[in-house]
């Protein structure tokens, strides 16, 4: 009924991280080539078409900043009004930013992320307005599309398929693509899921609910993830597991991937590939494994922390051929 483009984004091979990890061969999809620059758009898309199926007037999601971005943005090509709600200091202003521009009304609130999704809750079943968070079976059909995309590019599935891990809809959605492409035949094995929370924010490893998760990367901060027992049933089946990594790790991660690999992620993604660098670490043996890393989104989402995690300086100089040329064969540093 309705799309920006979403989907088909690229899957690209590793050129120098496969090395440091051992890898055999190393991928990364790129999500945050959707168009609002994150995964989120391959479910909202179809949430808010079902939204549109069944006559609803209004969406109203809950947000660490990328669910509202591709809620405000759905909505505003669809006509219809969005409301999300954030966590006060608690979202980048880079996805404020972004979803106050698609004209979405935006309620900033006392607490976090699972405060906030309890009161979106409540307001849905109070008022004819449509919750578009993960709980919506319909983003979670969108979002096993791209599993979809790995198998076809790939010609069947990964050993193993990385992903950051928040909310916990992704992974169970793409848990559910690979199953439902092996039960059609079309790959013949599935991968081992392997998910990554942030250390301040992994209820799932620790086996409890947490309540102040703090981290950088702030897609992920998120202490009662809604899809909590669907993902721990994706890692059992799978044989996967569920794994934490600290914050120095997502962000030396972070960096490896914009200067040896040219990709450009938010913090949240490269928890990603963290995990696969402590996996490494910790042993295991990739050298025969094919391995998917998913890069949920874009670093645009987060500028703050670009300008100041940035490995390069701005060098000022004045217009003179001379000064330019000596600045220019002056060694980095």
């Amino acid at each position: 009924m309705i799309t920006l483009g979403e989907g088909e984004t690229p899957l690209v091979r590793s050129s120098q991280l496969w090395r440091d990890v051992g890898c055999e061969e190393l991928y990364f999809k790129l999500e945050g080539c959707n168009p609002t620059g994150s995964f989120k758009d391959r479910g909202m898309v179809v949430a808010v078409a079902k939204a549109i199926e069944e006559g609803s007037q209004s969406i109203i999601c809950a947000s660490t900043g990328n669910t509202s971005a591709a809620a405000a943005a759905y909505a505003a090509h669809s006509a219809m009004p969005s409301t999300v709600l954030v966590p006060k200091n608690a979202v980048s202003t880079g996805k404020l930013a972004q979803t106050r521009a698609y004209g979405a009304k935006v309620l900033m609130i006392e607490g976090n992320f699972d405060n906030a999704l309890a009161v979106v809750r409540a307001l849905a079943s109070r008022h004819p307005i449509t919750l578009v968070n993960s709980i919506n079976p319909y983003r979670l059909e969108g979002q096993k599309t791209a599993a979809f995309e790995v198998v076809d590019e790939l010609g069947g599935s990964p050993d193993l398929l990385c992903i950051p891990v928040g909310n916990a809809g992704n992974i169970t959605a793409y848990w559910k693509g690979f199953g439902e492409y092996y039960s059609l035949g079309k790959s013949k094995t599935v991968p081992r899921m392997m998910g990554f929370q942030a250390h301040g924010a992994a209820p799932i490893v620790l086996g409890h609910p947490i309540e102040k998760p703090t981290t950088v990367a702030s897609a992920i901060s998120i202490g009662n993830p809604a899809s909590w027992e669907s993902a721990t049933k994706a890692r059992d089946e799978s044989g996967g597991g569920i794994y934490a990594v600290d914050d120095d790790e997502i962000l030396n991660a972070y960096h490896s991937m914009a200067t040896l690999e040219g990709i450009f992620c938010e913090p949240a993604s490269a928890a990603s590939v963290a995990g696969l660098m402590k996996l490494s670490r910790m042993g295991w043996d990739l050298s025969e494994l094919r391995v998917v890393c998913v890069i949920t989104g874009s670093g645009l989402k987060d500028p703050e922390l670009a300008a100041r995690e940035a490995k390069s300086e701005i060098i000022e100089v004045s217009s003179r051929l001379e000064d330019v040329e000596a600045a220019l064969l002056n060694p980095i540093t």
